[in-house]
C-alpha cells in the first residue's frame, strides 16, 4: 500500500464538447448529443449487445479477489479475535467469515502490503508461545506474529479461498524466498517442507500465485530500488523460484500508483529484463473525493469519474508488457494483476503520518510501539460504493489484460466488512456492487454498446455519464448488466438492449432475474454498526421482455445490477 493517491493529474486542458459530433471515449463508447437536463423518464441513453458483438475474454474468478494485509485490525480483531463470540478453534471469527463468503472472495493477497518488506515468514510458524514479537517498520507496530503461514492458510481453507503470497523483497530476497516455497508447496522429505508438517499441516498448500515484493519503487518502502535494481533482482529470483517449480504464476511490482515519476517505464524495464519468468505485473491505484471535507460539487464530480484513471492505467501498462514482449521476441502476454484497488481517504492517513513524523523527530523515544492499533478504518458513503462498482465495471471491460485483481483490503482496513472488538461485524456500502459481480458475473464479458450525455469533469474532460458491462455464460443460460451514472446531478434513463447475446436465438426468450439500484438521495450516507442496514441495494423497477430489452431509469449517482436467464 502507497500512502499517496494515484489519481491522474488534471493539468491537461480539455476541449469543450462539440455538438457536431460525440466526443471521444472509451472504446465500445459514444456520447450523445442529447441535454442532460431534459425529462429523466425520457430515454436519452442506450446500453445494446449488438449481434456481432465479441467477447472481451472469459471472466477470470481471481478478478474477484482481496487483501489482507498485518496493518491494523485487519488480521488481529478482524480475521482472527480468540476471544470473540464466534470465535472457532483457531481464533478465527466466524462472523466476519460468514461475510467473507457472502462477499463472494476468490482469492486473498497476504501478508502485504507494505508489511512485508520487513518481514520473516518464519517467525509466524509452530507453536504460537515461541514466536518471536517484531517491530513492524511500514506501520509502526509491534508485530506479535500470532498469526502466520499456517494459520492463514487454516483460515483461507475455512473461507474457500485461494492464497496469493508475497515475498519480502526489502530486508531479504533470493534465499527466504525459496525456503518459503519449499516450506509451503514442498512434498515431506525435505526439511523446511517437514518442519511444516511437524507444524501440523500434512499435505502441501499449493499455492500457485507470488507476488515477487511489494511496491519496490516507492520511497517509503523498506528497501525500496531503482527499476534496474528491482529488475534484477525480481530476475533472479523468478528464475529460481521457476527452477523449483515451473507451473508457478510469479506477480512483478509494477509501479505504485500512476503519479509515479517512473510509471510506464518502471514496468517497461522490469519486464523487459525478467520477462522470460513472469507472468503478472501488480497494479495499484486508489481513489477518493478530494472535497470530502466541503463536500465540494466539482470534487464529486471527478471522483464519480475515477474510472477514467483506472482506464488508462491499464492501457500504459498493457502497452509497457507489449513493448517488454517485442523486446523479447516472445509471444506471451504478462497480464495486470490489479491487487490493490478501491477507494481510501489516503489524506487522512498522510495526516496521521505527518504528525507522527513530526513527533519522532523530536528526539529519540523508546516507548513500546503499538500492537494493531485502529488505522485506515474509513467508513464509506454511497457515493463510495457507486464509484467502486464503476471501478468494477472497468476491470470486467478489460479481464482479457487484467486477469486478476484484489480490492484492499477485506477486514476494518479500507475495506467492506467492518468488526468491532467483542462486537459485531457488518457490511459497509462498498459491500454490495463487489458481492453483487463475485457471485454473479460468470462466462464471458461484453463491452456493449453505449451511447450516453455526457457530465464535465475538471480530471479528465467531458466524459460519458453511463458506462456499462454484460456477463453471459452460454452454457449455464445465466447473465449479469452492471451499470452505473456517473453523473452527479442528473438521472438518466436507458434502453437496453441484450437481443445480440450469442445463442439466445435458439434460447427464444430471456427472463429477468433479481435487479437491483443502489443509490441514496443523501450520497454520503453510510451504514455503521448502529445502523449497518442504512445504505443496501433497493429492488429496481424494470421489466424485460422476451427480446431481452427493458428500460430503466438510473437516478444521479446510482448503481444497478440486473441478472436474467434463458
Amino acid at each position: 500500500m502507497t500512502t499517496h493517491n494515484s489519481q491522474y493529474s488534471a493539468e491537461t486542458t480539455h476541449p469543450d464538447k462539440q455538438e457536431s459530433s460525440p466526443a471521444p471515449t472509451a472504446a465500445g463508447t459514444t456520447a450523445s448529443n442529447v441535454s442532460t437536463t431534459g425529462n429523466a423518464t425520457t430515454p436519452d441513453a442506450s446500453i445494446a449487445l449488438n449481434a456481432d458483438a465479441t467477447p472481451v475474454a472469459d471472466v477470470p474468478p481471481r478478478l474477484f479477489g482481496s487483501f489482507v494485509e498485518h496493518l491494523g485490525h485487519c488480521v488481529y480483531g478482524g480475521i482472527y479475535e480468540p476471544s470473540h463470540p464466534t470465535a472457532d478453534e483457531n481464533g478465527f471469527r466466524q462472523d466476519v467469515l460468514d461475510l467473507v463468503k457472502e462477499l463472494g472472495v476468490t482469492c486473498v493477497r497476504y501478508p502485504g502490503g507494505n508489511f512485508v518488506s520487513n518481514y520473516n515468514w518464519e517467525d509466524g510458524i509452530g507453536p504460537r508461545e515461541n514466536r518471536p514479537m517484531r517491530r513492524d517498520l511500514a506501520w509502526h507496530c509491534t508485530e506479535t506474529n500470532e498469526m502466520g503461514i499456517d494459520d492463514f492458510y487454516r483460515w483461507s481453507q475455512k473461507a474457500g479461498t485461494e492464497i496469493m503470497l508475497a515475498v519480502n523483497m526489502g530486508t531479504r530476497g533470493l534465499k527466504a524466498a525459496l525456503d518459503e516455497l519449499e516450506y509451503v508447496n514442498g512434498a515431506p522429505g525435505t526439511a523446511w517442507a517437514d518442519q511444516r508438517v511437524a507444524n501440523g499441516i500434512e499435505e502441501p498448500m499449493d499455492i500457485k500465485m507470488w507476488c515477487i515484493g511489494n511496491e519496490m519503487d516507492g520511497p517509503w518502502q523498506v528497501g525500496h530500488m531503482s527499476p534496474e535494481e528491482y529488475a534484477g533482482a525480481v530476475d533472479k529470483v523468478a528464475h529460481a523460484m521457476k527452477l523449483a517449480e515451473s507451473g508457478l504464476e510469479l506477480v512483478a511490482c509494477g509501479s505504485s500508483g500512476a503519479y509515479m515519476p517512473t510509471f510506464g517505464t518502471w514496468e517497461k524495464t522490469v519486464l523487459t529484463k525478467a520477462y522470460e519468468n513472469l507472468d503478472f505485473v501488480s497494479c495499484h491505484a486508489y481513489y477518493f473525493d478530494r472535497g470530502h471535507k466541503t463536500r465540494t460539487a466539482a470534487s464529486m464530480q471527478d471522483f464519480l469519474a475515477s474510472s477514467e484513471d483506472m482506464t488508462k492505467f491499464i492501457a500504459t501498462v498493457s502497452d509497457a508488457a507489449d513493448q517488454a514482449r517485442e523486446a523479447n521476441n516472445g509471444t506471451k502476454d504478462i497480464a495486470l494483476s490489479f491487487d490493490e484497488w478501491g477507494v481510501w481517504y489516503s489524506d487522512k492517513w498522510n495526516e496521521q503520518e505527518d504528525q507522527w513524523k513530526a513527533e519522532a523527530a523530536q528526539g529519540l523515544h523508546h516507548e513500546p510501539w503499538p500492537k494493531s492499533p485502529h488505522l485506515l478504518e474509513d467508513i464509506y458513503t454511497a457515493a463510495d460504493a457507486v464509484v467502486e462498482g464503476s471501478l468494477m465495471i472497468t476491470l470486467l471491460k478489460h479481464c482479457d489484460r487484467v486477469r486478476s485483481a484484489s480490492r484492499a483490503q477485506l477486514v476494518n482496513v479500507i475495506a467492506p466488512i467492518m468488526a468491532e472488538e467483542h462486537g459485531p461485524a457488518w457490511r459497509q456500502t462498498t459491500f454490495y456492487p463487489f458481492a453483487e459481480a463475485a457471485l454473479h458475473a460468470r462466462g464471458q464479458a461484453y463491452a456493449p454498446a453505449i451511447s450516453s450525455p455526457t457530465i464535465h469533469t475538471e480530471a479528465y474532460g467531458d466524459v460519458p455519464a453511463i458506462d456499462a458491462v454484460v456477463t453471459w455464460d452460454e452454457q449455464a443460460r445465466t447473465g449479469l448488466l452492471l451499470a452505473v451514472n456517473r453523473d452527479a446531478n442528473t438521472p438518466h434513463t436507458l434502453t437496453i438492449d441484450l437481443s445480440g447475446l450469442p445463442g439466445l436465438p435458439g434460447l427464444g426468450t430471456l427472463a429477468l432475474g433479481k435487479a437491483q439500484l443502489l443509490h441514496e438521495d443523501d450520497p454520503y450516507r453510510t451504514n455503521t454498526a448502529e445502523a449497518p442496514e442504512a445504505v443496501t441495494p433497493q429492488p429496481l423497477d424494470i421489466a424485460m421482455n422476451a427480446t431481452g430489452t427493458c428500460t430503466a431509469t438510473l437516478p444521479a449517482i446510482s448503481w444497478i445490477s440486473v441478472e436474467f436467464h434463458g
